[in-house]
């Protein structure tokens, strides 16, 4: 094991431990790891490390408290109509992270070189999963940037909505034959990821997958067997 992958297991604990602590109390998480409150106050704070060895037995006594599909439900806040708010979770830089781990070691061998997501809130996991990977995001917006000369763009009608929206991505984001992972945080009628697909193409890149953090309905196998890629959320409401 080299340096970097030491450190990423020992940091990969400490996020454990801070998205636990927002559920458990520090007596809680000393009793499930059998150590001391001072200690496991210093790890939450970031004053110091555990070791390798310490984090793995770290990761396999806080593993079965930790299900991240619970925890992204959890937050979800609901109002009287049946929308939601994912604010809670999408502001989790910690739970992010973790979610994008799991997200990159499923794609890892699949070669994706981009990241491409829509304005605005699907960046922050996108970013994750794009650190995680060690590849580039870009994000299409719904207004053309000043400075930028040359675009794709494509139109479509979102759901409900009674108007058209057009999504604008520069044509340096994309290259010919680029692989791309589509990422978002929420996908309902699948408009917005039919149009990031439709960007690719006219970039000539390939869609090699998708992850949302939360779907709704039966989208993710209709998107799946609509343009034969992976296509998960971990969430499915």
């Amino acid at each position: 094991m080299n340096q970097l992958e030491a450190v990423r297991e020992k940091l990969r604990v400490i996020r454990m431990l801070r998205v636990l602590k927002k559920t458990y109390t520090y007596e809680d998480l000393s009793e499930i790891t059998g150590l001391p409150v001072t200690v496991l106050n210093r790890y939450v704070k970031g004053k110091v490390l555990p070791s390798v060895e310490r984090a793995r037995e770290l990761f396999e006594k806080l593993s079965p408290y930790l299900n991240l599909e619970e925890e992204v439900k959890k937050r979800l806040r609901f109002d009287s109509h049946g929308f939601f708010d994912s604010m809670s979770v999408l502001s989790d830089t910690n739970l992010l992270a973790l979610i994008s781990e799991d997200v990159a070691l499923k794609y890892m061998k699949v070669g994706v070189e981009k990241i491409l997501t829509a304005a605005t809130d699907g960046i922050p996991l996108a970013v994750q999963i794009a650190n995680e990977l060690g590849v580039d995001v870009v994000y299409a917006k719904k207004k053309k940037e000043v400075g930028v000369e040359r675009f794709y763009e494509v139109n479509y009608i979102p759901s409900a909505s009674g108007s058209i929206t057009t999504l604008y991505l520069p044509t340096w984001a994309l290259k010919k034959g680029e692989r791309v992972l589509i990422v978002d945080d929420v996908v309902r009628s699948g408009e917005t990821q039919r149009a990031l697909v439709e960007l690719c193409r006219q970039a000539g890149a390939i869609p090699v997958g998708m992850f949302f953090l939360i779907s709704v309905g039966d989208i993710v196998e209709r998107l799946k067997e609509e343009y034969n890629i992976p296509v998960e959320a971990l969430v499915n409401l």
